[in-house]
Order: structure tokens, then C-alpha cells, then sequence
């Protein structure tokens, strides 16, 4: 045992030196390694810094955007251009429709009932202008008649006039003769008069049209008829989307020119962004939009600027504030911008929704 100590004993003294050294440099190493951790950290900052400033620098003031805007859709407000029951319903709520399609029907029979009447009258119209036309020959028969009488009233009252001279007859022969010539005389206008009526009522009408008037107005009748009867069907005049169809009801009176159901044009939407008056400066017409939606995350939709507003939205208001007076407090106005949506959406854009604007200034800036 006392010559295996000898042996051993200096590896143990090699692994605790090691160990020792071990130790001081770990430290040292750790110091090192903190150093340049330091000074890659002073480094970073300043370039993060510099290429933030750098993008802000570039792109400041390029871009303007709000969230007070919403999507819009042309609506038409259907309806009827005559009153009655409503007969039938042929569309639901959100339904879509095509131009042309029936939305709902109007009771025709009160206006068949007129369009019969209608065509009474207008064939009444045209035995009436029958019967005038025999009235204005029977009128040239009596003026025939009349001049023939004021021949013969004026040869006698020639002859009494010579007989007159003469002595040969009496004074209320003459005076007889003479106011026979004078009725004769008044037949004869009387007549002309009738046969003028007569030709007139006939002939009169729109200047080239050959009808006459009473014809022609029996024909404007009967063609209101046909239009009041064609308009008892109310049909879609465009592509769209149903709204509001809780008032049509099978049996309920509907009067003319009260809106009964709207029509969402929802092919052609487009946004309605309101903003602030310090934003224009740069915005021109055609810049480039991109549009995202609260109701769906994630979608981003191309746009592009439409028209910019004529009047702020204060001052189109029904009552637009007064400013002239003693405690007036300044306020940023808005705007209306209308963006033209050019993207494609896979998803519905339902009028009315919260849509964020961000607008490109750059281009066309």
C-alpha cells in the first residue's frame, strides 16, 4: 500500500489543479460573453431606431386611412304605379331576383272592367263620328236648300218692289218680301254654320293624323287602360337582392306610389368613408384603397378613390350649425369620399357594414 500512494496521489492533484482552472476561466468566460451581448444590444438599438425613422421619413403622411366608413348599395324602393289588393306574393326576404321577374300581383279585375269601358267608348266615339259625317252632308243639303229660297225671296220681293212703284200693291206685301229675303238670308248662315260645326267635329284631331278628335281621345283612354292593367304586375327593374317585404301581405290595400318592398342592388356596392378635412391634402381621384371589414377578419379588399364630397357631412345635414357666435369651439370637419370597390370578395359585402379605409396618396399624389 505504501508503494501504490505515490501513484495515485498525482492524478488527484492534476484533477483538482484542472478544476481550479476550470473555475477562473468560467467567469472570465461569462465576462466575455456579457461584453458582447452588450455591445451587439448598443448596436441593434440604433439601427432599429435609424430604419424606423427611415420608414416614417419615407412613408410619412403617404398613407391616410379611417374607420368611420361603411359599405354601401344602391336601393330602389318598389312601388306599385296603381292601387288595389294584393293578390299574390312571389318573393320572400333576401331573396334574389333577376330583372323582369314578377315580385307581386295587383287585383286586375277593376281594371279589366276598365279597359272594357275603354273599348266601349271608343267604338261610341266612332258611331258618334259616323253620325256627324251624315250630319255635315245633311248640312250641305240645307244650304243648298237656303240659297234656293233666297233666289225665290228675292225675285219677289222684286216684283214687289216694281209693283210698289206703280201703286199696284200694298205696303205690307213689299215689307213681307223683303223680311222673307232677310229670313232667307239667315237659313242660309244658319246652315253654313252647321255644316262648319259638323266638318269640324269630323276632321278635327292631331294635324296629319287623319282621326278624329273624339276618336282619338277614346283611344288615349283606352290605352291608360291597358297600361293601368299591365301595371298590376309588379316586376323587378333591375337584379338584386328582396328587402322589407314584411308589408306585402295576400289581401292587404296597397295605394300607388307608396313604397311597398326595396330592391338591393347588391352587385355594384361600393364605400362610403368619411374623412377628416386635414386627410385631403394629398387624396386625388383613382388613388389606390385597401379595405378591410369588422364582420370578417382577415380580408382585405382592393379599392380605389371614386369621387371625393362636395360639402362636409355638417353642412349637408338638415340643420347645419351656426358658427357665428361668441362661444364658438373649432371642430375637424369630415368629408365623404366614395371608394369604388375593384376586388373580388368571396364573402357577401352587406350594405351598412364597419369597413377600415386606407388610402395610397403616393400615386397620382
Amino acid at each position: 500500500m505504501a508503494d501504490a500512494d505515490p501513484k495515485i496521489k498525482p492524478k488527484a492533484d492534476q484533477v483538482a489543479a484542472a478544476n481550479v482552472i476550470e473555475s477562473v476561466e468560467a467567469p472570465v468566460t461569462i465576462v466575455k460573453k456579457r461584453r458582447w451581448g452588450r455591445i451587439g444590444l448598443m448596436a441593434i438599438v440604433p439601427l432599429l431606431i435609424a430604419a424606423v425613422a427611415g420608414y416614417f421619413y419615407l412613408t410619412g403622411g403617404r398613407y391616410v386611412s379611417t374607420d368611420n366608413a361603411y359599405i354601401q348599395n344602391d336601393t330602389i324602393s318598389i312601388s306599385p304605379d296603381v292601387s288595389g289588393r294584393i293578390v299574390s306574393v312571389n318573393v320572400k326576404e333576401n331573396q334574389r331576383v333577376k330583372a323582369g321577374d314578377v315580385l307581386f300581383v295587383i287585383d286586375q279585375e277593376p281594371y279589366k272592367n276598365a279597359l272594357e269601358q275603354a273599348d266601349a267608348a271608343l267604338a261610341a266615339a266612332r258611331v258618334q263620328v259616323a253620325t256627324l259625317s251624315t250630319d255635315t252632308g245633311s248640312a250641305a243639303a240645307d244650304i243648298e236648300s237656303a240659297n234656293a229660297d233666297i233666289a225665290l225671296a228675292v225675285g219677289t220681293y222684286n216684283r214687289q218692289a216694281a209693283l210698289m212703284k206703280q201703286g199696284f200693291t200694298t205696303r205690307a206685301a213689299f215689307d213681307a218680301a223683303a223680311h222673307e229675303v232677310a229670313a232667307a238670308k239667315a237659313r242660309l248662315a244658319t246652315a253654313r254654320a252647321s255644316a262648319a260645326k259638323a266638318q269640324m267635329q269630323v276632321g278635327s284631331g292631331v294635324v296629319g293624323s287623319g282621326v278624329p278628335a273624339a276618336v282619338q281621345v277614346a283611344m288615349a283612354e283606352r290605352d291608360k287602360a291597358v297600361l293601368n292593367l299591365s301595371r298590376t304586375v309588379v316586376r323587378a327593374p333591375k337584379d338584386g337582392i328582396v328587402s322589407q317585404t314584411s308589408r306585402l301581405q295576400v289581401g292587404n290595400i296597397t295605394p300607388s306610389g307608396v313604397p311597398a318592398l326595396s330592391l338591393v342592388i347588391s352587385a355594384s356596392p361600393w364605400v362610403s368613408a368619411n374623412f377628416k378635412e386635414t386627410d385631403l391634402a394629398n387624396m386625388r381621384v383613382g388613388q389606390p384603397v385597401e379595405l378591410k371589414f369588422d364582420a370578417y377578419p382577415g380580408l382585405k379588399v382592393a379599392g380605389r378613390v371614386q369621387s371625393i364630397g362636395a360639402e362636409t357631412g355638417s353642412q349637408s345635414s338638415i340643420l347645419p350649425a351656426q358658427n357665428a357666435t361668441g362661444n364658438w369651439v373649432k371642430v375637424t370637419q369630415r368629408v365623404p369620399v366614395k371608394i369604388e370597390i375593384v376586388g373580388k370578395s368571396d364573402r357577401a359585402l352587406i350594405a351598412g357594414l364597419s369597413t377600415d379605409v386606407v388610402v395610397d396618396t403616393k400615386p397620382n399624389g
